[in-house]
C-alpha cells in the first residue's frame, strides 16, 4: 500500500503530549527522517512561538544539509497538447480559449538559445500529455543538448511528463535525464476523482505508481510533490510522508526533490482561482519548514508561481531549488505570445533574481556535478543524509555562479556575487578552498565545465 490512509487518519488525529514538540525539533538536530506521528505534531502546532521554532530549525536544518546554495533552473515547455481534463489547469482539454501548440526541434532549439543566453545551465522540459510524448521528448533532449552559446551549453535536463511504463521509462533514462518528476497533484483518493475527469491522468492508481515504475526501470533520481490547495494540507503532507516511507521501504531511497506549487489562477479554470483548501501564507510558510525538517535530505523546490516577497521569505525556511525567469507556455523565451498554464508570481528576469539572492547572502548555483559524475540515488543520498553533500555543493556553486558572472551578469550583479564568492571562499576549510580557487581561476581564464 503506497498510501496509508488508515495510518494518516490516526495521525491526524493524534493529541501530542506534554513537551513532544520539544523531542521532535531535537531529532531534527540528528538530520533523520521524521515518522508520521512525529510529522503530525509539527502540523498541529499552533502556538506563534513554536511556529516560529519550526521555523528556524528548519533554517538550521537546510545550512546543515546543503549551506547557502540554491539551485536555478528554467523550465521549458514544449507542448500545451493535453488529454486529460484537470479541472485547474490551462492545459485541460475543453479549453477551447487556449492556442493548441506543439514545438518542432528548431523552434525547440531556439527557446534553448533564448535560455543560453539568459545564463541558464539546467532545464526541466515539460509537456502535456498526448498519448505519444516520449519519442518527441526524446528527440526533445537531444535538440536541447545541442544547443550552444559559444562556449555554454544546457548541462542537464530534468523531465516533467506523463507516467510511462517501465520500457518507457528505460527510454527515457538511455536519453541521459536528470530527475524525473511526478507531481500526484492531490494523494486524496475522492479528490483525485472529482479534479481529474477524464483522460491518462484520471487513473489514480496508475498514476501513483509511476515513481515506482521509474525505480523499476532503473531512473533512481525522481521528483514528486504536491498542488497545495485541493485538499487539505495537512493530509497531504503526511500522505506525502506515506509515499515516501513506501518508496525507502521498497527501494531503499525516496525522491531527490520535492515540489511545494500552490493552486495559481488558470485561464478556463474556476477552481485555480478558487482554491477548495486554500493555503495561506503563513501556512504556506509551515509547509515549507515542515517538509524541510521532516525529510532534511531532500531538494525542495519552489517555483515561479509565488511573487518574489515570499520567494525570498522561503529561502530561511528550507528551500534548496527555485526557478527564475520563467515562461509557462511553449514558445514563451522567443516571445511567441499564449496562454501560460498558470499565473506567474515572480515575472523578474534572471539576472534580477540572482541579484536578489546574492543580497540576501545565498549563492546561486547551475551546478550539474552530482548528475555528471554518477552521484544519484543511494550514492548521493550517502553524503546527503549526514550533510556531507554541502563540501560538493558549494564549491561547484562558485564555479558555476563564477561562469555566470563572466558570460551573462550586470555590472550590479558582478558586484554582489564576486563579494559574495569571496566571503563564501575565506568560510571553507583550506584544502577545499584551495581546490575551489583554481578551478575559479580557470574558469576567469576561458574554461568552462568544471566540478567537483
Amino acid at each position: 500500500m503506497i498510501i496509508d490512509d488508515k495510518r494518516i487518519e490516526e495521525a491526524l488525529s493524534y493529541k501530542s503530549k506534554k513537551d513532544e514538540l520539544n523531542e521532535v525539533l531535537a531529532k531534527t538536530k540528528k538530520l533523520e527522517r521524521l515518522s508520521m506521528q512525529e510529522v503530525s505534531v509539527l502540523l498541529n502546532t499552533t502556538d506563534k512561538d513554536d511556529i516560529k521554532r519550526i521555523l528556524e530549525a528548519a533554517n538550521w536544518v537546510k545550512n546543515e544539509i546543503y549551506g547557502k546554495r540554491l539551485v536555478i533552473f528554467a523550465p521549458l515547455y514544449t507542448s500545451n497538447i493535453c488529454k486529460n481534463e484537470c479541472l485547474y489547469c490551462a492545459f485541460k482539454t475543453s479549453n477551447k480559449n487556449l492556442k493548441r501548440t506543439r514545438l518542432n526541434q528548431e523552434q525547440i532549439l531556439r527557446e534553448t538559445e533564448q535560455l543560453l543566453k539568459q545564463g541558464q545551465k539546467r532545464v526541466l522540459l515539460v509537456a502535456g500529455e498526448n498519448g505519444d510524448e516520449l519519442d518527441y521528448t526524446i528527440e526533445a533532449i537531444k535538440t536541447i543538448y545541442s544547443a550552444r552559446d559559444g562556449k555554454n551549453s544546457i548541462r542537464r535536463i530534468n523531465v516533467n511528463i506523463a507516467a510511462l511504463e517501465v520500457e518507457d521509462f528505460k527510454k527515457l533514462k538511455e536519453a541521459q535525464i536528470g530527475t524525473y518528476q511526478l507531481f500526484q497533484e492531490t494523494y486524496h483518493r475522492g479528490q483525485y476523482a472529482k479534479y481529474h475527469i477524464s483522460g491518462p491522468k484520471a487513473d489514480y492508481d496508475y498514476h501513483l505508481s509511476a515513481i515506482d515504475r521509474a525505480f523499476d526501470a532503473g531512473i533512481d533520481d525522481v521528483g514528486i510533490g504536491v498542488l497545495f490547495g485541493l485538499t487539505d494540507y495537512k493530509y497531504e503532507i503526511l500522505a506525502l510522508m506515506s509515499h515516501i516511507e513506501h518508496l525507502e521501504a521498497k527501494y531503499g531511497m525516496g525522491p531527490h526533490t520535492i515540489s511545494v506549487p500552490r493552486l495559481e489562477p488558470a485561464t478556463g479554470s474556476d477552481i485555480a482561482s478558487n482554491p477548495p483548501h486554500p493555503v495561506s501564507d503563513d501556512d504556506f510558510r509551515k509547509i515549507i519548514a515542515i517538509l524541510r525538517v521532516a525529510v532534511p535530505y531532500v531538494g525542495i523546490i519552489l517555483s515561479t508561481r509565488e511573487n518574489a516577497e515570499t520567494r525570498r521569505d522561503a529561502l530561511n525556511l528550507g528551500i534548496s531549488q527555485i526557478s527564475a525567469g520563467s515562461k509557462t507556455n511553449p514558445g514563451g523565451y522567443s516571445e511567441e505570445k499564449g496562454l501560460e498554464q498558470f499565473s506567474l508570481g515572480d515575472h523578474r528576469l534572471l539576472d534580477d533574481v540572482l541579484y536578489d539572492i546574492c543580497s540576501n547572502g545565498f549563492m546561486p548555483s547551475f551546478c550539474t556535478g552530482c548528475y555528471r559524475l554518477g552521484r544519484t540515488g543511494l550514492d548521493f543520498m550517502e553524503y546527503a543524509k549526514p550533510g556531507d553533500i554541502k563540501q560538493k555543493c558549494l564549491p561547484n556553486a562558485l564555479v558555476t555562479f563564477e561562469e555566470y558572472l563572466l558570460d551573462y551578469a550586470s555590472e550590479k550583479t558582478v558586484a554582489v556575487g564576486r563579494k559574495l564568492i569571496d566571503e563564501e571562499l575565506a568560510k571553507m576549510k583550506p584544502e577545499i578552498r584551495e581546490k575551489t580557487a583554481k578551478m575559479i581561476d580557470k574558469i576567469r581564464s576561458g574554461e568552462r565545465d568544471l566540478y567537483i
